[in-house]
């Protein structure tokens, strides 16, 4: 604070000094007041000077940059030191030079060397969260580097403000794609994207929480729906797998009107096969027909905003179109998987049935269906019903001793209901009867009653 007083005492001496001594007794005379004859009153009168504070910000001009440090003339009260760390300037507005004019934060009134303490780092924090915050609302597109990885995303930096890019927010072109989900073999690759710089947009910037999120997926939607325009369903594209998943294949593919020869990585699309669409037969896991590296053929079957879904059974034929079976054939069939509700069974490499669990237990009864059939074993079974544009299939196991009985049983039952049903037949046709001849004989007896 000594500092801050012994200048302001020498703007007094200086304004003293200029001015002539002819105006100096005609300020005394015209002086109403003894605070217009003072000097100090005069010079806050001219200029309005307010004491700072520690925690305000205010500007001054750099005099000397060090290794390690910076000074800064701050009229009129003195000079300002930047120590270390606080130096920095996260709004990255470029290196420090002398007679550069700063905004710095102040932190001591007066050190033990008499300087005013500055920060500039500290100054620029509010102003970097506005610039976030900003470039929020109006989605600008930001240059980012990666400083390191985790099993979850990518660290990076934005104005001197630490954020974070999760996986599910990596572009298609650095999203780790693992056929078997290892978290480690997903960390190995977000580790070759260190150093790298990223375009991302900020999808959520809270102050607050000090909590920064970005995302690379977000800038790659807008080139994608450039491209994508130009798509149609029902267009077939010539694509590489890029990643094969639980529920399907992920595919890299240009636009059909694209040049090969001068295409680049950036302008790759990428669409989903879903497992239902990667062949007509069941599948059970897609990487048991699909290998990341494959090249393939297929068909745009849905566009919904930035997503494109593809079909590879699309450009082949039906096998259900022209199935050779028919119903009540005796086929043989191979167990593909069994659940609580039945057995599937392949007839050949395409056509596929259900045995459903209620015709083996009416069969076999008594019996568990894992009793009767085991999975990859061939067994005869006979077609109960075809519905082929639902690729739907019903089969029964068929065993001539199971089916004998069942006719049997089936053929008792009808028996004993017949029987049973028999007297209440018989009473009712005797009711029946006994109706029509009321009604036979009630006119003829009207007719008597009315001769007499």
């Amino acid at each position: 604070m000594t500092n801050i007083l012994d200048n302001l005492a020498k703007e007094v001496d200086k304004l003293e000094e200029s001015t002539p001594k002819q105006a100096k007794k005609e300020t005394k005379k015209e002086a109403k007041n003894p605070e217009d004859e003072s000097l100090m009153g005069k010079l806050l009168g001219n200029q309005a000077i307010s004491f700072p504070q520690v925690g305000d910000v205010i500007k001054g001009s750099v005099i000397e940059v060090g290794t390690n440090s910076i000074f800064l003339d701050i009229e009129p009260f003195g000079t300002g030191i930047v120590l270390g760390r606080e130096i920095k300037d996260g709004m990255g507005s470029g290196k420090i030079k002398i007679g550069s004019e700063v905004s710095a934060t102040i932190t001591d009134l007066e050190n033990e060397d008499g300087f005013i303490e500055l920060s500039i780092r500290e100054a620029s924090y509010e102003k970097a969260w506005e610039d976030l915050e900003s470039k929020r609302d109006t989605q600008e597109k930001v240059n980012t580097k990666v400083l390191s990885a985790n099993k979850g995303g990518l660290l990076i930096e934005i104005n001197g403000i630490s954020g974070f890019l999760p996986v599910s927010q990596l572009s298609s072109k650095n999203y780790p794609r693992v056929d078997d989900g290892d978290k480690n073999k997903i960390l190995n690759l977000l580790k070759k994207l260190v150093n790298q710089e990223l375009e991302v947009r900020i999808i959520d910037a809270d102050r607050e929480a000090e909590k920064l999120i970005v995302s690379e997926k977000a800038t790659q939607k807008e080139k994608d729906r450039e491209v994508i325009s130009g798509l149609k369903v029902g267009d077939v594209i010539d694509g590489e797998v890029s990643g094969v998943v639980d529920f399907g294949a992920f595919v890299k593919f240009l636009t059909p009107k694209s040049d090969d020869a001068s295409a680049k990585e950036d302008d790759r699309l990428e669409g989903l096969v879903h497992i239902s669409e990667l062949a007509w037969q069941l599948i059970e896991n897609p990487r048991d027909i699909i290998k990341v590296g494959n090249k393939i053929k297929a068909k745009i079957i849905g566009i919904d905003n930035d997503k494109i879904s593809l079909s590879i059974r699309a450009l082949e034929k039906d096998p259900w179109s022209d199935i050779k079976y028919k119903v009540g054939d005796i086929v043989k069939g191979k167990i593909n998987k069994i659940n609580h509700f039945g057995a599937f069974v392949y007839l050949d490499s395409d056509i596929h049935g259900l045995a459903h669990i209620s015709e083996m237990t009416e069969m076999f009864p008594g019996k568990t269906i894992e009793e009767l059939i085991k999975v990859g074993e061939s067994y005869d079974w006979k077609i109960l019903s075809i519905e082929a544009k639902e690729h739907r299939m019903g089969l029964a196991l068929h065993d001539k001793k199971a089916e004998k009985k069942k006719e049997e049983k089936k053929e008792k039952t009808e028996e004993e209901k017949e029987v049973k049903e028999k007297p209440a037949k018989k009473e009712k046709a005797e009711k029946k009867e006994k109706v029509v001849k009321e009604k036979k004989e009630k006119p003829v007896k009207e007719k008597k009653e009315n001769k007499k």
